[in-house]
């Protein structure tokens, strides 16, 4: 708490914008050290998944058609986009979980206490829950390069690609800020977290081609956002998967992605930030 105090002093004046950017960073510095000194949630983060990666490939990857073919290598390949992109937005819970924690432990009200820019305490949570994921995903490649996965464009659209998943789980994020902002217990923030991102994560292209679903339900997959990102990460890995949807959001993956990050980190940013000083009020 020192360090926060004595960067905030350092910071109090000048630009209130750069004076809210350095109060983020030292917030993200800070619930980055707790997270070394608590490896095990960044372990535990890891093991669920790297289980749906092997379920999924060994369990369904002889038995799913896509595009014609039922090649469990195939399939992997189409599986992969999706469990990357699971895995950013299930980050949400934790986001949530731990902001309601911090709420509950008092520890939110000390920031408070002191004269730094509001919404530095919740950005610079959801910064370092970024840092976390990204961690994550680079654990979760080497997984499914291990299992069969393979890319088919270049380096840029790799990395394009990955920088998708970043910019949609920091999004998914700041719902899990409101939903942590409006519950009473960190149990009750991991609970509503997941309540919402099981539909999200399954009615969407992530797991099947959404091709294969009544036209109702396909209709809601392919414009929910989280199809955008696992149809323009496809796009980006060259892998297979390319959708014959006509929505708009599915032969313009990338844009409808950005699109939809922007607008949900912009909404629900905005939605976090009024909770916080209504609370502090």
């Amino acid at each position: 708490m020192s360090a926060v105090t004595d960067a905030v002093r350092v910071t109090a004046p000048g630009n209130p914008l750069g004076r809210s950017i350095r109060d983020s960073l030292v917030v993200a510095k800070r619930n980055l050290i707790r997270m070394a000194r608590i490896p095990e949630v960044v372990i535990f983060g890891l093991i669920q998944p790297i289980m749906f990666v092997v379920l999924f490939s060994y369990v369904f990857g002889g038995s799913m058609d896509i595009g014609g073919s039922t090649s469990p290598q195939v399939y992997r390949e189409f599986l992969m986009a999706g469990i990357f992109a699971q895995t950013v937005t299930f980050a949400t819970a934790g986001a949530g979980a731990g902001i309601a924690e911090d709420m509950h432990k008092g520890l939110i009200d000390r920031f408070r206490s002191l004269p730094m820019a509001r919404g530095a305490v919740l950005t610079g949570r959801t910064l370092a829950d970024m840092v976390q994921t990204a961690l994550t995903l680079l654990v979760l490649a080497v997984v499914a390069l291990l299992v069969g996965w393979r890319t088919h464009t270049s380096a840029g659209e790799v990395l394009g690609a990955f920088g998708l998943l970043l910019l949609t789980g920091y999004a998914f994020t700041w719902i899990g800020a409101v939903i942590g902002l409006s519950v009473r217990t960190p149990e009750a923030a991991t609970s509503g977290g997941l309540v919402w991102l099981f539909p999200v994560t399954f009615v969407s292209n992530a797991f099947v081609d959404s091709s294969n679903m009544t036209p109702w339900l396909r209709h809601i997959a392919d414009w929910n956002p989280f199809s955008a990102t696992v149809q323009a990460c496809r796009e980006l890995f060259g892998n297979p998967g390319v959708s014959t949807s006509d929505a708009w959001p599915m032969q313009h993956p990338v844009w409808a992605s950005l699109i939809y990050s922007v607008l949900i980190i912009a909404f629900f940013r905005t939605l976090a930030v009024r909770k916080y000083r209504s609370a502090a009020a």
